[in-house]
C-alpha cells in the first residue's frame, strides 16, 4: 500500500473540510458587523454555537498529520510561516474568548463584537498569506527553510486573504439563508450577492496572477492535451457561480451555502492540480518528504481510530441541532433585552424547528 500517498489523500480530506466547515464560522464573523439590528447578531451567533469549536478539530488533525507523516514539510513550513500561523491562532483565541463574553459583558458588547468580526478577517487574511507563500514557494536549504520571516508577503498571498474573505463570507451568507429565517435571512440574501461577486473576482485575479508570476503552475495548466480536461475546472466554476447567484433568492434555502462548498471544491482542486505531487512546492514530493514506513504504520493505525471518532461526533451535532435558529418571539414581537443575559440562557432560548 502506498501510504505516503493515502496520507495524502487524508490531508487534503482535513484541509478540505476544515476550510468548508471553519469557513461559514468565520464567514458569520465577517459578515457580523454588517448585520443591520443587534437582534440578527445575536441570531447569527446562536446558528454556530454548537458548531464553531467542534470545526476547528479539522485544523489541529492538519497539524499532527503534517508532523507525523511528513516531517520535512513540517520543518521547513512551520518557520517558513510563522507569523501568519501565529497571527491566525491569535486570531481565532480572540473568536472564542468574545464568542463568550459578548453575551457575559454587555457594558463591552459593542467591543466584542468588533473582536469578533475582526478576529474572523484577521484568520481569514493569515491563511491566505500562508496559501499564497506556499504556492508561490519557499527558499530551501538543505532541508530546512532558508528564507527571512516576511518571504511570506507578497501580491499573491494578499489577493488569496481578500479571496477568502469573499469565500468565507459567501459561506456564512448560506448559512444564514439555511439556518435562519425573517429579516436575518433576507439579510444573508441581501449581503450574498457581494460576497459571491468578490468571491468570484478574487478567483479570476488569484488564477491569473498565479499563472502569470509561477511558471511551473502555467505550465501544468497549459501543457497540450491536459488543458483540455484541465479546463472543465474553471468552466465547472463559472456555472456554479451562475447558479450561485440565481440561489440567493431561490426557493431552497439550502441551495446557496452547497454551492458554495461546491465552489470551494473547485478551487481546491485546481490547488492539486497546480502543485500535485509535492507537499513543499518544487522541493519535496509526498515520497520524499514522507516519515519512514513504521511511523506511517504508527500514524495509520491511530488514523484508523481517531478520523471514525471525529466525523461521527461532528455529524451527530449537526444532526442535534438542524432545523433553523432563531430566539423566541423575534420576528413577531419586540426582541428581549439579551444584553443582561448570559450564553446559557440565549441557548436555552434556541428555537430549532
Amino acid at each position: 500500500m502506498d501510504l505516503p500517498l493515502l496520507f495524502a489523500f487524508v490531508a487534503a480530506f482535513g484541509i478540505a473540510t476544515y476550510v468548508i466547515a471553519d469557513g461559514f464560522d468565520l464567514g458569520i464573523g465577517i459578515l457580523f458587523l454588517f448585520a443591520p439590528r443587534d437582534q440578527d447578531r445575536d441570531i447569527m451567533m446562536e446558528s454556530i454555537s454548537p458548531f464553531w469549536d467542534g470545526n476547528e478539530t479539522w485544523l489541529v488533525l492538519g497539524g499532527t498529520l503534517l508532523l507525523g507523516v511528513f516531517p520535512v514539510a513540517y520543518s521547513v513550513l512551520l518557520p517558513a510561516f510563522y507569523l501568519p500561523i501565529m497571527l491566525m491562532l491569535f486570531a481565532l483565541i480572540l473568536r472564542g474568548v468574545s464568542f463568550e463574553f459578548r453575551f457575559q459583558s454587555p457594558q463591552f458588547r459593542r467591543a466584542w463584537d468588533w473582536a469578533f468580526a475582526g478576529g474572523s478577517a484577521l484568520a481569514a487574511i493569515a491563511q491566505g498569506f500562508v496559501l499564497g507563500g506556499f504556492v508561490q514557494g519557499v527558499r530551501v536549504r538543505d532541508a530546512a527553510f532558508a528564507g527571512g520571516t516576511f518571504d511570506f508577503l507578497g501580491i499573491l498571498g494578499l489577493l488569496c486573504g481578500v479571496g477568502l474573505i469573499g469565500g468565507y463570507a459567501l459561506l456564512g451568507a448560506g448559512w444564514l439563508i439555511w439556518k435562519t429565517s425573517g429579516p436575518t435571512q433576507i439579510f444573508g440574501r441581501e449581503i450574498g450577492r457581494a460576497a459571491l461577486i468578490l468571491t468570484a473576482v478574487m478567483m479570476a485575479l488569484v488564477s491569473a496572477w498565479t499563472a502569470l508570476t509561477q511558471t511551473q503552475v502555467a505550465e501544468r495548466w497549459f501543457a497540450w492535451p491536459r488543458f483540455l480536461p484541465q479546463a472543465l475546472l474553471p468552466f465547472g466554476a463559472a456555472i456554479v457561480v451562475v447558479l450561485l447567484w440565481r440561489s440567493l433568492w431561490g426557493r431552497r434555502d439550502s441551495a446557496t451555502f452547497l454551492l458554495g462548498i461546491i465552489l470551494f471544491l473547485f478551487g481546491f482542486a485546481g490547488l492539486v492540480v497546480s502543485l500535485f505531487p509535492y507537499v513543499v512546492p518544487w522541493q519535496f514530493t509526498i515520497w520524499t518528504g514522507a516519515a519512514d514506513r513504521s511511523s506511517l504504520n504508527f500514524v495509520a493505525g491511530g488514523a484508523v481510530v481517531i478520523l471514525p471518532i471525529v466525523v461521527g461526533y461532528l455529524a451527530h451535532a449537526y444532526w442535534v441541532f438542524r432545523g433553523k435558529a432563531d430566539i423566541m418571539g423575534y420576528g413577531e414581537n419586540p426582541a428581549p433585552d439579551v444584553t443582561s443575559r448570559s450564553a446559557g440562557s440565549l441557548e436555552n432560548e434556541l428555537h430549532l424547528s
